[in-house]
Order: C-alpha cells, then structure tokens, then sequence
C-alpha cells in the first residue's frame, strides 16, 4: 500500500509538472521586434490603385476601388485547448468585429488557399454578410453547404480555370500543403483529404480536410501577384506564370529539410520573377487578431514545428540574396500594392 501511495505522489507530481512545463511553453512567445523595422508603413495616394488589407495569417482584403476579393476570411482564433480537446466552429463576435475593423464591405468572392479550419471555416459566414460567392474545391464548397450558404453563392472551380470578377482575373493553381515533419500529425491532416458531404460546425479541427491546396494568381492591368498560403509546391506548376509580388506562406517552412527550403523558394519566388515578397502565415492561429501580429507561442512554434520566427527569416534573408524586396504586411491597414 506504502508503494501504491508513493506511485500515486510520484505520477501526481510528474502531472503538475507536465502541465507546468506545457503552460510555460503557451505564455513563452517568439519575438516580433526584430521584424518591426520590415512592416510597411501606410501613405493615402490619389488615383486609381490595388491595395490590400493584411487581418492575419493568409487573409487579405484585395480592392481596386471598384472590385474586392478576399481570400480565406479566417477570423476566429481557437484556443489550443479547443483545437485538442473540443469541437471548434466560426466566432461570430470575432467576425463582426474583424470585419468591422478592416472595413470589410460587399465582396466580389471569398476564396480560401485550401480548406482546413485556419482558412476555409470563416469563409462562408463572410460569403453570406458581403454577398460573395465562396470559391473553392469540392470539399470549401462542402463547408460552405454545411454552413447552409445557397448553391447559388458557391463555385467549384477546376485547376488553371480562370475567373473575371471586374478587372481581376483570379486563377487557382494546384499545389501542395507543406509537409508535416511528424508522420502522425502528417496522416491525421493530409491523409484522406477530401470533406464529401455537408460539414456542420462544431466539429473536430481534423474534420476541415485540406481539399486540395491552391496557388492563388490575381492578375489586373494594374499589376500581377500570387499568394501561396501554404509552405508546399509542385515541381513546375507555375513555370507559365509571372507575378510582381508573391505573399509567401512560411509556416513550417524551416522544419523541412534545407533542399526542401531552397527548392520551395526555387519553385515559388525565382519562378514568378517578383519585385517584392511578402511573408504570411507565420502570425498566431491561437490568439485574437490584435493590434499587430501576434506571435505563435512556443508550444506552437517549436514544439509542432511551425517556427514562426525563423520563416519569416527564411523568406527576408532568400529576399536578400536574390535582390528583392521583402516587408511585412502592417495589420488592419490599407496598403497601397499598385498604383496607375
């Protein structure tokens, strides 16, 4: 009985523990400072003009004056504890009140890089409050139709197949999702990727399958630029496409091998020849959208690899060695891209 008490003293203290050491790793944050000097600073400029609004992650609020385009509209942010342990479903405050901020009007469409809860599951309430049509594979459309957004607001669209929504015209290019380090997280997200029927929230974070992962190409007289929310590629894919400005997702991008990093920039940036890099998706999926960017607490960032800091790194440094620009979107701040 004596040596049953103890193993019960001594599993109680490994749990406290555990549980400390887990707590420190989510209130222990990367460092944004050394980033500030890269965040662009806004000017008002006369004339007809694209710009973009940066709310986190790969959503960006794309305008000409007269059209506007957002891609995934992903605004609720939850919990590690939810993600884990719980169901998850849109935060209809965090919605209002992001939309509310980035002055989030009528929309031409919604458009998420693939369909995993940090991108697709906000998509279709923004598609139902700004009269969007939701684009996207089958399984976006799926989420869509679990969230019951009329068949009339929501395309399935074909790789390659362009789209004219006012002066833009917006091609979806297959690519991959960046490739999970642990084979166990690898098989549970990327593994039988496809939502084949209605998906009604709360469900699992698991249950928002990748889909298909996009390239994301917008072309206007005004300019060109592509958004690639994902740290993957296929070899060759855009080899036909130019783009003036690439948004870059970096999360988990420096947990891949270094022939990996280098044939992603290889493939991505040298390919479509841009004047300037944006770094996205390295910003925290837990946390509120704030004032600035919030970084991925350690938990995150080095224990599941998504190294937040480092991958804004790789794409400033890669910038660097190539001769191009490279900054740091500002949040809720209308930028100014292109300009007549």
């Amino acid at each position: 009985m004596k040596f049953v008490r103890i193993g019960l003293i001594a599993l109680g203290v490994l749990i406290v523990c555990a549980g400390a050491v887990v707590g420190t790793l989510m209130l222990v944050r990367d460092d944004l400072s050394p980033f500030e000097g890269y965040i662009l600073s806004t000017e008002s400029e006369a004339g007809k003009a694209i710009t973009v609004r940066y709310m986190g992650n790969t959503n960006l609020l794309i305008s000409d004056g007269t059209t506007s385009l957002m891609t995934d509209g992903w605004f609720s942010r939850p919990s590690t504890s939810e993600l884990l342990l719980g169901t998850i479903g849109p935060d209809m405050d965090a919605i209002s009140a992001a939309m509310a901020r980035g002055e989030v009007g009528t929309l031409a469409a919604v458009i998420p890089v693939h369909s995993h809860y940090d991108h697709a599951m906000d998509s279709p309430e923004v598609a139902r409050r700004t009269g969007a049509l939701l684009v996207g594979s089958e399984s976006t459309a799926n989420i869509g139709r679990g969230w019951g957004l009329p068949e009339e607001q929501i395309r399935v669209v074909g790789s390659e197949e362009p789209m004219r929504f006012g002066d833009f015209t917006v091609t979806l290019i297959k690519s991959q999702h960046f490739q999970f380090p642990d084979p166990d997280m690898a098989a549970a997200a990327l593994e039988d990727p496809l939502i084949t029927a209605p998906l009604i929230p709360p469900v699992s974070a698991l249950d928002y399958k990748m889909g298909g992962a996009y390239s994301i190409h917008i072309a206007h007289p005004l300019g060109t630029m592509l958004l690639q929310g994902s740290a993957g590629y296929v070899t060759g894919a855009l080899d036909e496409y130019r783009a003036d400005i690439v948004m870059l997702g970096v999360g988990g991008v420096v947990a891949q091998t270094a022939r990996y990093q280098q044939d992603y920039w290889e493939q991505i940036v040298r390919v479509l020849r841009p004047e300037k890099v944006f770094p996205v998706h390295w910003d925290s999926l837990t946390d509120p959208l704030s004032d600035k960017p919030v970084m991925p607490n350690l938990l995150w960032s080095r224990v599941l690899d998504f190294q937040a800091e480092a991958g804004v790194n790789y794409a400033l440094n890669h910038a660097k060695q190539d001769g191009i620009d490279a900054a740091l979107f500002p949040m809720w701040e209308e930028v100014v891209l292109f300009q007549e």
